[in-house]
C-alpha cells in the first residue's frame, strides 16, 4: 500500500470546504482522513432552519451563478436538489454581475409607496458607480475605498442629473438606501472598508441566482451520505495547532482539542473561518503564524449580513414583488452607517426579500441588516426586536394595525465559531492577502516537512470570496495539493479528475 494512502489528514472545520477537501482525498484512496468540528452538525455557515411550518436559511441563501461553471450548481442538478426554473438553459445565461433584477417595491418613512420610476435616477447612477468602482486596478485607484469613490463622483455628476431639489432630496435618500444594500451584498459595515482596487478582485458566474426549495443543508445531506461513517469528530473544538517550522525535530503536526485530547497528523487542512482566524490565531497555532500571514488575517475584511424573517397574516407588498426598499426621507446624507447605534440601528435595515412560491412559504419577508448596526440587533430580545419591526412596519406602510405573527433572525457575530458572515477585500488590502491566507505551512524558504498546515475556506479564494461556490473549490484545491505532492515524490498514484 502507497505511502500516500496511508498519510494522516486532519481537516478542522465540517463546513463546506472540510466536506469537499475529504470527499476528494477519500475518493482518490485516502485512508486515513478525519474531520474535527467545533459544533454538533456539519454544514458550517451553511444552515438551514424552521420558522413555523417554513424552511429558512438561517446562513448561506443562494447559488450565486448557478450555471455549468459553478460546481455548487452541478452537485446541487446531480442530487436533483433544484426546482425546474434553475435549470432552464435562460437561466443559466443570465448574467447578473451579482445583482439580480428583482422586481422591486419602494417604501418611504413617511407612508408612502413609490414606483421604480420616482427612484429611477438614483438608481441608475449607483449602478454606473458601482460598475465603474469595479475597473480599478491595485495601485491605480483615485480613493482607497469603494465608499469615498462613489460619495465623491455622486455628489459631482448629481448636480447635473437630479436638478429640482425635491427630487434631489428623494434620490439622495434612495442613493443612501443603495449604499446600505451594498454593504449587506458584501458583508461590510461601510462601503468606506471595501477597498477600490481591491473590489474587482471579485468575479460574478452567469446564471440568474436561485435557492434550494427543500433547503440548502441538503446538499451538506447529500455530501455526508457519501462519506464513511465516523469521518467526523462533532463538539471537539480545537485548542491548538501545533506544527514545526525548523529542520530539526518531529514533522508530525499534533492537533490538541479542548479537554487535553491530541490527534497526531501528517496534514492538517485549517478551514475555520475567517473571523475566527482574526480572533484566536495567536493562540491557534504553535509555533505563531509568520507576520506576512498574520498581517494580512488582519488586513482582509470578515463583516457581518444578518437576517430578520418575519410572518405575517396577510401580504402588506405586491403579488408579484420580489423586493421591498426601505427609504428614510430625512437620511439624504449619503452615508451607510447610522451615528447612534443603540438609538437608531433599525436605519440600516435596508428592506426585506419576499420569500417565494407563497404556496410553499406563506407570507413571511427576510429582512437584511449588516454592519455594526447589525450586531447590536442580536443583542435585543426577541420583544425588543418585534417591537421595532413592528413599528418599522406600521410607520413605512402607514398601515398603524399591521401586526407580524412571529420572528426569527441569525446572529452570526455573536456565534463563537465565525464571529461573522464573510469575507471581503477591505481598504489597503490586495490579492497578496489573498495568497498570504492560502499559503500552507510552513513557508517554501524553509527547509522542514512541508505542508504540514493547509488552508481553506471562502476567505483563501481569489475570486470567489464570500461564497458557497469558492469555499468548495478551496476545498478540492488543498486536497489536490496533497495529491500532487504524493504524485510527485512517486508515493501514490496520479490523482484522480473530477467529474465536474
Amino acid at each position: 500500500m502507497s505511502l500516500g494512502a496511508e498519510a494522516k489528514i486532519v481537516i478542522i472545520g465540517c463546513g463546506i470546504s472540510g466536506i469537499a477537501a475529504a470527499h476528494r482525498l477519500i475518493k482518490a484512496g485516502f485512508n486515513h482522513v478525519r474531520i474535527i468540528e467545533a459544533t454538533g452538525r456539519s454544514g458550517g455557515r451553511i444552515k438551514t432552519g424552521k420558522f413555523g411550518n417554513s424552511i429558512v436559511e438561517i446562513g448561506a441563501n443562494w447559488i450565486h451563478g448557478p450555471s455549468k461553471e459553478n460546481p455548487v450548481f452541478c452537485l446541487a442538478q446531480q442530487y436533483g436538489l433544484l426546482s425546474p426554473e434553475a435549470l432552464t438553459p435562460e437561466n443559466q445565461a443570465m448574467d447578473v454581475g451579482a445583482h439580480p433584477p428583482w422586481i422591486s417595491s419602494v417604501f418611504t418613512s413617511t407612508g408612502r409607496k413609490l414606483s421604480l420610476d420616482d427612484v429611477s435616477p438614483a438608481v441608475e447612477l449607483f449602478k454606473e458607480l458601482l460598475h465603474e468602482s469595479a475597473q480599478f486596478l491595485e495601485g491605480g485607484e483615485p480613493w482607497p475605498s469603494v465608499g469615498q469613490f462613489i460619495r465623491a463622483e455622486v455628489i459631482q455628476r448629481s448636480a447635473e442629473k437630479w436638478k429640482a431639489d425635491n427630487a434631489g432630496s428623494l434620490q439622495r435618500c434612495m442613493f443612501t438606501t443603495l449604499l446600505k444594500v451594498e454593504c449587506c451584498i458584501c458583508g461590510t459595515h461601510t462601503l468606506d472598508d471595501l477597498g477600490l482596487g481591491a473590489n474587482g478582485l471579485y468575479k460574478s458566474i452567469p446564471g440568474l441566482d436561485c435557492t434550494f426549495p427543500g433547503g440548502y443543508e441538503g446538499l451538506i445531506r447529500n455530501l455526508m451520505s457519501e462519506l464513511p461513517a465516523g469521518v467526523v469528530s462533532y463538539n471537539q473544538p480545537v485548542r491548538c495547532i501545533h506544527w514545526n517550522n525548523s529542520d530539526k525535530g518531529d514533522s508530525q503536526v499534533n492537533v490538541e482539542c479542548h479537554g487535553g485530547k491530541v490527534v497526531p497528523a501528517d496534514h492538517v487542512i485549517v478551514t475555520v473561518p475567517l473571523g475566527y482566524l482574526k480572533k484566536h490565531h495567536t493562540s491557534l497555532f504553535r509555533p505563531p503564524l509568520p507576520l506576512h500571514k498574520i498581517h494580512s488575517i488582519q488586513r482582509f475584511g470578515f463583516g457581518t449580513n444578518n437576517k430578520i424573517f418575519v410572518e405575517f397574516d396577510s401580504p402588506w407588498w405586491d403579488e408579484d414583488c420580489e423586493v421591498i426598499y426601505l427609504v428614510w426621507e430625512d437620511d439624504d446624507t449619503i452615508v451607510d452607517q447610522v451615528e447612534d447605534v443603540p438609538r437608531s440601528w433599525i436605519k440600516k435595515l435596508i428592506g426585506f426579500s419576499v420569500l417565494k412560491p407563497t404556496e410553499r412559504y406563506g407570507h413571511i419577508l427576510c429582512g437584511w441588516i449588516a454592519g455594526k448596526e447589525s450586531h447590536y440587533m442580536e443583542t435585543l430580545s426577541e420583544q425588543e426586536l418585534m417591537y421595532a419591526i413592528t413599528q418599522l412596519v406600521r410607520r413605512f406602510t402607514g398601515n398603524p394595525i399591521i401586526t407580524p405573527r412571529k420572528i426569527l433572525r441569525s446572529q452570526w457575530f455573536h456565534d463563537p465559531w465565525t464571529c461573522g458572515s464573510y469575507s471581503y477585500p477591505s481598504r489597503g488590502c490586495s490579492s497578496q492577502d489573498i495568497e498570504n491566507l492560502m499559503e500552507p505551512l510552513p513557508s517554501k524558504q524553509t527547509l522542514s516537512q512541508p505542508l504540514q498546515v493547509l488552508f481553506a475556506g471562502e476567505a483563501t479564494h481569489p475570486s470567489y470570496f464570500s461564497t458557497v461556490h469558492g469555499a468548495l473549490l478551496t476545498g478540492w484545491r488543498e486536497a489536490d495539493r496533497l495529491l500532487a505532492h504524493y504524485s510527485s515524490a512517486g508515493r501514490s498514484a496520479q490523482p484522480t479528475k473530477s467529474k465536474l
